[in-house]
């Protein structure tokens, strides 16, 4: 009994102690077993292996370093099988936006010792979805040929392997939307909008459709303008000169938005960085015109607490912050921002431009993030070709407009042609010490042979120290020094055709033969410029006076005055008109006789139909039409018609123009009496005739990769008894 007892007692002891036992087994097991796994899922994850190196093959596209910059796997970092997968959708998209929306992309590893592995994009890039046809739907006003102008992207064409527009690109398309609000709105209908963009495949699956379907609203001319101050010591008449628009005139957007700019610049001079102005349009629907009232009125007080840059891989942050002209610690000021946005942009060296606003730090506090992308600046292009006025020749520049990120220009060009060998270099700091202030120098070297005009070769080495002050954004003041040593020959072999001969070089250039001159000049500038577009103009006023004085030193002393100015109106949006006026003045100083070399012979720059040095004072003692010697006063006018060429896609860069040219070049200001070693008077014959040259005719302008160049075929309607005339001319466009 007792032993039962006790076996009982032991029994119900060993439950007690297995129970509690067993349960807790139970409870723990899933935690010891999580506790064993979490070091296992550790050494598995550290077991990923290390990408060594990401390799691309059969990419020609798109190349490896612009798929490197859209994928996110990365060398030195683990693989991840679905950061594989979506740098695979990333690339596809990239290869869609140059029209290879068919391509295929499959990858694999590579097993490398020490748990490494290569990591292989292998592309398979099929064929080109270009755009087949842009569609117009609600387009009463404007064709489809005008609007498809205005638009970045283009139909597909014979020009298609040479461009990457003609692709379908949603963004780019949506800046398209924009492209075409501003046309209209600039054109009379503040009320256009884009109702829809639909792409669709075309039957055969080889090419986009691009259907647009648009509602222009109504057309509306600018009514009264008028400006309203509820800042109580600001007058409006002080800011009514500051109005863009003209009544009755069509309704420009444009017009509104510099209206505004150019008040809130001028209210923030005058001690009211805050105030803010605002348009508002007053619709009179019976007269189809908008009254534009620019209400000024004081606006919150917030500042700039930060400006960050981003996004510019290459162009360093104080390139894009010296375009702002307020700073961190500022009043915020919308205009002004609005400003540095387009200086940024009109600099070249962004794709891209985008200023935004986040909030800062306290309630008055405002955080402006500046996103640009990057684009390449520099330029290489090695050419030939043939020019009325230098033969034949070839070039090679290379010119980088934004040096090492630094927004310096730089460019270093030689050329080598039958009648013109040289070479320059130009460098120059766009912020010189800190300042709106663009330094520059130039170096050159120039040798040109004129022996078929003028029967003398020309050679010219030497230098120039420029600085340029912008007074305003449109008005700038310019100076300059120039020392250079020149020498004039005279060739032993000359033409002899009857006109000219052996020996027949003028007296005035025999006087030079074989000498060395030094030339030190110094001069200014004033350069006022409103124009639209530097490259290809289609609005605005270029216009330019200098005055340079020779007699620093050296062997020359002259002072001279020129004067180019240029208005472009667009007539429509492809016809521009384009009037011009240029003439100059120069005399000697001390008593000095102007040598030939230094005096004006424009030839067809001034009147297009005649040959170089084919116009003015001539010495026509070595018979013929003798030789050209120039003049100290010249002047004249042009009046252009410019238009595209139609049926020629743009971006062939084509465009022709009707031209009508007249003007004059006279006044010899060189000596006119020369003896010979024998102390005879040596045969001096000269012609000078103040009578007005000119000619119409015909011209193309080809925006060519080796730099603007036009061909004028020109009809001289009138001429002097002795001119020479050359109705071809090539060469290139003048450079603002």
């Amino acid at each position: 009994m007792a032993s039962a007892v006790y076996k009982l007692k032991l029994g119900v002891a060993l439950a007690a102690v297995a129970v509690p036992s067993l349960f807790c087994a139970l409870v723990a097991s899933p935690l010891i077993e999580q506790a064993y796994a979490a070091p296992k899922r550790q050494v598995a994850a550290r077991s990923a292996p290390i990408i060594n190196r990401i390799v691309f093959e059969k990419n020609k596209k798109v190349n490896s370093d612009q798929l490197t910059a859209v994928i996110e796997s990365k060398a030195g970092y683990a693989y991840n099988q679905a950061t594989v997968n979506s740098d695979i959708d990333r690339m596809k998209e990239a290869y869609s936006r140059v029209g290879r929306s068919t391509v295929e992309i499959s990858y694999r590893t590579v097993a490398l010792p020490n748990n490494r592995v290569d990591l292989v994009f292998t592309v398979a890039e099929g064929v080109k979805i270009g755009i087949d046809e842009i569609r117009f739907v609600g387009n009463e006003n404007y064709s489809d040929w005008r609007l498809k102008r205005q638009m970045a992207t283009t139909e597909s064409g014979w020009l298609s392997w040479l461009r990457t527009t003609d692709t379908f690109d949603p963004d780019r398309l949506a800046n398209d939307e924009e492209r075409l609000r501003q046309f209209y709105v600039n054109h009379g209908y503040p009320d256009f909008r884009v109702v829809s963009v639909v792409p669709s495949l075309n039957d055969e699956k080889t090419a986009y459709i691009i259907t647009i379907t648009v509602d222009e609203g109504r057309y509306y001319k600018f009514g009264p303008s008028s400006v309203q101050s509820t800042i109580a010591d600001v007058n409006s008449a002080d800011l009514d000169h500051n109005i863009e628009s003209w009544q009755n005139w069509s309704y420009r957007g444009e017009d509104v938005d510099k209206t505004v700019e150019q008040m809130t610049v001028q209210l923030a001079g005058s001690g009211h960085p805050f105030a803010v102005v605002r348009p508002r349009a007053e619709r009179d629907e019976a007269n189809g015109t908008v009254g534009v009232s620019y209400v000024v009125e004081e606006g919150a007080k917030v500042y700039i607490e930060r400006i960050n840059i981003r996004g510019n891989t290459r162009t360093r942050d104080y390139v894009i912050r010296r375009e702002f002209d307020i700073g961190e610690g500022d009043p915020y000021n919308k205009a002004m921002i609005d400003r540095a946005a387009r200086r940024l942009r009109n600099l070249g060296y962004f794709q891209s431009v985008k200023i935004t606003n986040e909030p800062g730090s306290q309630p008055d506090r405002v955080i402006v993030d500046v996103d640009v992308v990057d684009q390449s600046t520099g330029e290489f292009s090695v050419g030939g070709g043939y020019s009325t006025s230098d033969g034949i020749l070839g070039s090679v520049t290379l010119s980088e407009r934004n040096f090492l990120g630094r927004g310096q220009y730089v460019k270093v060009s030689a050329e080598y042609g039958q009648r013109t060998q040289g070479y320059e270099f130009s460098f120059t700091e766009p912020y010189f010490l800190g300042q709106r202030i663009a330094a520059g120098f130039d170096l050159f070297s120039k040798t040109t042979d004129a022996d078929s005009y003028s029967y003398y070769k020309d050679q010219n080495t030497g230098g120039t120290i420029r600085l340029s002050f912008p007074v305003t954004d449109e008005f700038a003041v310019g100076v300059n020094y120039t020392l250079y040593q020149e020498k004039v020959t005279i060739p032993d072999a000359q033409f002899t055709d009857g006109n000219f001969a052996n020996g027949e070089a003028s007296e005035a250039i025999k006087e030079l033969n074989g000498k060395s001159r030094i030339v030190s000049m110094v001069g200014y500038s004033l350069t006022y410029n409103t124009l639209d577009d530097l490259k290809q103009p289609s609005e605005g006023i270029y216009a330019k006076f200098k005055q340079d004085v020779a007699g620093l030193g050296g062997d020359a002393h002259f002072v001279r005055e020129t004067v180019d100015s240029r208005y472009y109106y667009p007539l429509t949006d492809d016809f521009t008109l384009m009037a011009r006026a240029q003439g100059g003045y120069m005399t000697a100083l001390g008593g000095d006789k102007l040598a030939i070399v230094d005096q004006f012979s424009p030839g067809p720059d001034l009147v297009r139909g005649f040959a170089p040095g084919g116009i003015g004072p001539r010495d026509l003692a070595g018979g013929g039409k003798g030789n050209g010697l120039g003049g100290t006063t010249y002047f004249g006018g042009t009046v252009e018609v410019q238009f595209p060429i139609f049926g020629l896609p743009r971006e062939v860069g084509l465009r022709g123009a009707l031209f009508a040219d007249a003007g004059t070049v006279y006044n010899y200001g060189g000596d006119k009496h020369f003896f010979n070693s024998d102390g005879s008077a040596a045969t001096f014959q000269l012609h000078d005739s103040s009578k007005i040259r000119s000619s119409v005719g015909a011209s193309l302008l080809w925006a060519s990769p080796l730099g603007p160049l036009r061909f004028d075929y020109a009809f001289v309607l009138t001429k002097d008894k002795y001119d020479d005339k050359q109705a071809f001319h090539f060469g290139t466009i003048v450079n603002y």
